[in-house]
């Protein structure tokens, strides 16, 4: 009987150390890739006559198609129920609330650098409070508060002291970067309300995790297939990719990274729980950041660096003073990481 309670033998060790890195490993190199690729296509020109690829929407069609094969894929193969579970209304809400959340981000590309990008979507918690405390009737504690205001604090230094002018492809100056803001307001807004939507799903109707997905990409392949005709830039897209077939090859890519980085997120939450996919996802975001400024050269000054030192500290803070839950729940995995936890990534 004694044998029974007895720690965890040291095979049993190394299979969950071997499963921490393939967690790791896979959530790293498919978001990173994924954020790479999102400034590749938005901020870098194509062939001899250096076009830029300009459809947004045509990037969130492509990745929500491919998101929505794969999960109604995965309802097939473990034999779930393809019907609804809540109003199809509910799913579309929350489509439209993540078309807009993909679209801002996307747009934001071409007027702020990934770096300026990346750390602003730390600040995402404090939209998530606002909607959590309005839609939810959640209440948060004095840490949660201020934890969000270093967050901020370090996001708008890292704004406001740049390097340097970050020279957009689309226009120049003051307004540029006024314009990459709001659209990046716009874009932890929406994010926000999605995930506090879905966490209400989740609490509402007894729902599987690929049942949102299938429903609420299916919505947007709809939804930005129907904005891509009504705006006239299906057929321009589509011609811009049969003319350029790397920028076809990293939008095929950006698709796949998208779609398997929800495998790997499912994964980790399921093994290691909320806490440690925090973590992670934190981690992925310092790294990315990194690897733009070397990639794309984008120079950060000293205010920057303080900037990020003050965000990141906060976040890492944060995750190692929180107590580990045994097992997340699908409303602590939304609240715990990139926008894209539990749902398909932006």
């Amino acid at each position: 009987m004694a044998e029974s309670t007895s720690p965890a033998t040291g095979d049993q060790k190394e299979s969950k150390l071997w499963k921490g890195v393939f967690a790791v490993t896979g959530i790293m190199v498919t978001l990173v890739t994924y954020g790479v690729l999102q400034e590749k296509i938005m901020r870098i020109p194509y062939g001899v006559n250096k076009e830029f690829f300009k459809y947004s929407l045509f990037l969130v069609f492509c990745n929500r198609i491919t998101t929505s094969a794969v999960s109604a894929g995965a309802l097939l193969a473990s034999k779930k129920a393809l019907a609804p579970v809540a109003p199809v209304y509910k799913y579309c809400l929350v489509s439209v609330s993540n078309i807009l959340t993909t679209t801002c981000q996307y747009e934001a590309l071409k007027y702020v650098s990934f770096p300026v990008q990346t750390l602003a979507k730390c600040a995402k918690m404090i939209p998530v409070m606002v909607w959590g405390t309005i839609i939810m009737q959640k209440r948060y504690r004095g840490r949660d508060y201020l934890v969000a205001f270093f967050v901020t604090l370090g996001c708008s230094i890292f704004i406001l002291y740049p390097a340097g002018p970050d020279l957009s492809p689309y226009s120049r100056g003051r307004e540029n970067t006024v314009w990459g803001v709001s659209l990046m307001i716009g874009y932890l807004g929406f994010d926000g309300f999605t995930s506090t939507f879905q966490d209400k799903l989740f609490k509402g109707y007894d729902m599987e995790i690929h049942n949102q997905i299938f429903y609420t990409t299916l919505c947007s392949c709809v939804l930005s297939l129907t904005g891509l005709i009504l705006q006239g830039h299906l057929l321009s897209a589509v011609d811009f990719v049969y003319r350029h077939n790397d920028c076809f090859f990293d939008i095929a890519l950006l698709s796949t990274v998208a779609t398997a980085s929800q495998f790997f997120i499912s994964y980790t939450i399921r093994t290691f729980g909320a806490l440690t996919f925090a973590t992670i996802m934190t981690t992925r975001q310092l790294v990315s950041i990194m690897l733009s400024c070397v990639w794309f050269s984008h120079p950060l000054s000293w205010e920057q660096w303080i900037g990020a030192v003050v965000v990141f500290g906060s976040l890492y803070a944060k995750s190692f003073l929180r107590k580990a839950p045994e097992k997340a729940s699908p409303s602590e995995v939304t609240e715990s990481g990139d926008s894209n936890n539990v749902k398909q990534i932006p």
